[in-house]
């Protein structure tokens, strides 16, 4: 867990700009980007004091300053946790840090928690509390990563998104077996290496994808990262990783290793949502009849 709290902790920062665009589609008009951002992580840690003798679970947590285009020295502060596990005390936590914030700062505060337990019933929105006529009620943005389209992720040109994948697959490596994990985590880096990203956001992510969705398996990890230096060296500066791969496949046809790969990535998407055969085909670039096939085989 703490590792995760320390990966966490280093993508906010790394691509922070990108988080501001997936969740606010005004992010650019809004926000002076050029201005940069401010992380108030000290700060957060001496209005939340811990003990280092308490063995309660840590908790990543962000706060960064923000300027608004409306210039001068206007900003806002973004409040961001990222919650593992189902706690019922969530909400009230939320809050909590709500009010010592803004006594701290009484400036305008963004909450958002990205939640990334298994759990299909926890998604605390808000926190209320009545008593004798009086009410409150503090209501934050709740983004669950299990219930998001893996497929409109891997579509995004949006580096943040690419997060929410590579958390989304972790979540659901329980279910599969490792060989089948082996070649998800080898899809992801394919198609990361694909885009077109400046080359340190192209790092940051690897290195989250590399040490978030784990094997617990070091045969596993060294295959991993002999294939991914494979990948790297074989693809042309100039060409995307598609591309190399689509022309590769021209001259010489698929390799037995990217035949099983692509079956693999199929068959997830057949057992893990309700596509059409159209849909996923177009998605693995196969003809339809083959997954049409691989469906027949499952049922």
């Amino acid at each position: 867990m703490k590792r995760d709290d320390s990966l966490w902790k280093a993508i906010l920062e790394d691509v922070f700009d990108d988080f501001l665009r997936f969740f606010i589609a005004e992010a650019d008009s809004l926000f002076a980007m050029d201005k940069g951002f401010e992380f108030l992580d000290k700060e957060l840690e001496q209005l939340f004091p811990t003990n280092p003798d308490d063995l309660a679970p840590r908790y990543v947590d962000k706060l960064v300053r923000v300027f608004l285009q409306t210039g001068g020295e206007q900003w806002i502060l973004i409040h961001i946790e990222v919650q593992g596990n189902s706690d019922p005390t969530f909400a009230s936590r939320m809050f909590h840090y709500y009010s010592r914030i803004n006594d701290k700062y009484n400036h305008p505060i963004a909450a958002f928690a990205i939640l990334t337990d298994g759990n299909k019933l926890f998604k605390p929105t808000q926190y209320k509390q009545q008593c004798l006529g009086t009410t409150l009620q503090y209501t934050f943005n709740s983004y669950k990563v299990l219930e998001q389209d893996p497929v409109k992720l891997a579509e995004s040109n949006n580096p943040f998104a690419q997060v929410i994948l590579t958390a989304w697959t972790a979540i659901h490596h329980k279910r599969r077996k490792t060989d089948a994990l082996l070649e998800e985590k080898i899809s992801l880096a394919k198609h990361l290496l694909g885009k077109q990203y400046a080359k340190p956001k192209i790092r940051a992510l690897m290195n989250f994808l590399k040490l978030y969705v784990r094997f617990g398996d070091t045969i596993k990890d060294r295959i991993f990262e002999e294939r991914l230096d494979q990948l790297t060296n074989q693809l042309p500066q100039t060409m995307g990783i598609e591309e190399f791969v689509i022309a590769r496949a021209h001259q010489q046809g698929l390799a037995e290793g990217e035949k099983k790969a692509l079956d693999l990535m199929i068959r997830a998407l057949i057992r893990e949502t309700d596509f059409s055969d159209d849909k996923i085909a177009g998605m693995a670039g196969v003809p339809v009849e083959r997954v049409a096939r691989l469906r027949k085989k499952r049922s």
